[in-house]
């Protein structure tokens, strides 16, 4: 088996966080390599269930195997934790003790060259989760409408050079297809103006966004995470890790709207809208990695932890 190397972000805050507990039953959405997973099962000796979805194979692979001591007490299904209902309906259960959600790529993702994730690395044009899902980064690379393509560049990968990149893929396509991520990777090096390109690769945020493009990252991912807390039983606790500003947004935004009361108008005598405070936020500021997490591991950087309770 290839061997999934990858080290779970904020592991410790992401813990303490979920209030772990002996027994219940925990869902880890993105199990990866099963680093936050394995501490949960440790955790919730000798009798906690865990339901772990992922898209990635190897990653389910690398993750059963480093599981194997817990056996029989986790349930990993390749399927997108979007699809929690199905998920754990199929596996007899209606009510959480606690969720997890990591939105990181796997180091392991991005140091596997045929996966086309890293521009680091010259490989097919792919960056798929999920190695059977139809669309892949060269078709949006060659497929996808100038404007379009500028459009997702902008609002995913946040890039300001975002119509100067989409308009050389534009010219470049045209001569011949774009098939490697070393191609695409000169393609942005080239629009970005010389003052900006002195700090290292540009390619950083074009790549992040034709990923998630691709994976259809953030689709439905609000509905998910308000779903997610509301499976859970009351005192459950809900932890997401986010590595863009797009991300953690979307969080940010669903906390807070689980987290409102009555939201009538204030000169009515009584609520008529129903609404229901369903959680309490428990870090109204993102918990961040340490200096000496950053130290060991620098794709640390960018993350943010939210963590919010059933009420």
């Amino acid at each position: 088996m290839i061997a999934f190397s990858h080290k779970p972000v904020l592991l410790e805050e992401c813990m303490q966080g979920l209030r772990l507990k002996e027994g219940g039953i925990w869902f880890d959405g993105t199990v990866g390599g099963g680093g936050h997973s394995y501490e949960i099962l440790k955790r919730t000796s000798p009798s906690g269930q865990l339901i772990a979805t992922d898209l990635d194979e190897n990653a389910i692979a690398a993750a059963s195997e480093r599981l194997s001591e817990f056996s029989g007490r986790f349930r990993i299904y390749k399927n997108n934790y979007k699809n929690f209902a199905a998920v754990l309906s199929e596996a007899g259960v209606s009510e959480l003790d606690g969720v997890l959600l990591d939105f990181g790529v796997s180091s392991f993702q991005l140091d596997e060259r045929e996966r086309g994730f890293s521009y680091m690395q010259d490989a097919p044009l792919d960056m798929r989760m999920d190695a059977k899902a139809p669309l892949t980064a060269e078709d949006v690379v060659n497929g996808y409408a100038e404007e379009e393509l500028a459009k997702i560049l902008k609002e995913y990968g946040e890039e300001r050079f975002a119509k100067n990149i989409a308009r050389n893929v534009a010219a470049a396509r045209k001569k011949s297809r774009i098939r490697t991520t070393g191609e695409l990777a000169k393609i942005v090096e080239a629009s970005i103006p010389a003052k900006f390109r002195q700090n290292g690769p540009c390619a950083r945020k074009t790549f992040q966004a034709i990923r998630i493009e691709v994976n259809g990252e953030l689709d439905g991912l609000e509905e998910a995470v308000k779903g997610l807390a509301r499976r859970l039983k009351k005192g459950g606790r809900i932890c997401i890790l986010t590595f863009h500003s797009l991300e953690d947004r979307i969080v940010k935004n669903a906390f807070r709207e689980l987290a409102t009361d009555c939201i009538c108008d204030k000169s009515l005598p009584v609520c008529v809208c129903g609404k229901k405070k369903e959680i309490e936020i428990i870090t109204h500021k993102p918990l961040t990695a340490s200096a000496e997490e950053l130290q060991n591991n620098s794709r640390a950087k960018s993350a943010k932890l939210r963590i919010a309770e059933k009420v």
